[in-house]
């Protein structure tokens, strides 16, 4: 079965920049140009809260792994926490000098990362609501950091044409990924830990296992790569381009499996749960998979050859 759209979203004034599901999969948080946040509930009949308080656009959001809490960065160089209630009540994070373009969880709901365009990743405890420590050796914008699914590790991704993995534990890099030829936009660490993925300007996918940090995977696109995450089961990986469309690319078989089409503009998505979001100026697209159905076996490193050409199978 292919995946079909399922739900369309809109209530934006202007762009949407970022989604992201809650644990739950009843609720989906968005982030816009618009310098709102909106949670939409994903029963029909029941309203969409607009929360504001960012003073310019909100470029990420992210819900706890509880889903009592909304993390969100804005163009305003602020980190908010909100409460996803009618209140929708906040607390702001100050600390970066520049744009934040990633917040995310650790999975046990007690640390928060932050990436930059002041060069910095920060991390942040989130019920004392206090600033920890930065990492400070990218030399351009950060586009992204995610923790490891177990909470020690770091990685990150830059305009510095690197991705960098860092010991959160003695806040020292461990390595650097340079193999990227452009700005690496987004990375994401398979549910595994075992390796990570990461995409950008080069228009290319490449999965590392950062175990022996070795290239494992390399899908070739044809337009830039905005976003990527993985599938729950670590099977399948989605990317979102700016020649309008999503690829989901099948790390077993080492092949694209599918290309969506839905938004007319450049878009980037969050993958979570089963289920695909799809961003586009001032509406969200939800998209049904049946890929849970059986997950198989995860992604082994050695199964797999150096380079596989993403414009085929679609």
């Amino acid at each position: 079965e292919d995946p079909s759209l399922e739900r369309h979203f809109k209530g934006h004034r202007d762009a949407v920049t970022s989604v992201d599901f809650s644990y739950t999969k009843k609720q989906l948080a968005s982030g816009s140009m618009d310098s709102c946040l909106m949670i939409w509930s994903m029963k029909p009949q029941m309203r969409a809260y607009r929360f504001m308080g960012h003073k310019d656009a909100v470029l990420c959001v992210q819900f706890s792994p509880s889903g009592h809490l909304v993390a969100s960065g804005s163009r305003d160089k602020t980190v908010r926490l909100w409460i996803p209630s009618v209140k929708g009540e906040s607390t702001v994070f100050k600390a970066h000098t520049g744009t934040v373009r990633s917040v995310h969880f650790s999975s046990d709901g007690q640390s928060l990362v932050t990436a930059s365009d002041d060069k910095t990743i920060k991390v942040w405890t989130v019920h004392r609501q206090k600033f920890l420590f930065s990492l400070n050796q990218h030399i351009n914008w950060v586009r992204c950091a995610r923790f490891s699914p177990d909470g020690r590790l770091i990685v990150s991704s830059s305009d510095d044409k690197t991705v960098k993995l860092w010991d959160k534990t003695s806040r020292e890099c461990i390595h650097s990924f340079c193999e990227h030829g452009g700005f690496v936009n987004h990375v994401d660490f398979h549910p595994s830990g075992h390796c990570i993925a990461a995409g950008g300007t080069d228009s290319t996918v490449k999965l590392w296992d950062v175990r022996m940090n070795r290239l494992l995977q390399h899908y070739q696109g044809n337009s830039v790569v905005n976003s990527l995450s993985f599938h729950p089961s670590g099977n399948y990986l989605v990317t979102a381009s700016s020649d309008s469309t999503l690829k989901i690319l099948d790390l077993l078989e080492g092949r694209l499996l599918y290309t969506l089409h839905g938004h007319q503009v450049r878009q980037r998505l969050f993958y979570s749960n089963g289920q695909t979001h799809n961003k586009l100026s001032k509406s969200v697209m939800v998209w049904k998979t049946n890929f849970d159905a059986d997950y198989g076996e995860v992604l082994k490193p050695q199964k797999y050859g150096s380079s596989v050409d993403g414009t085929h199978g679609t």
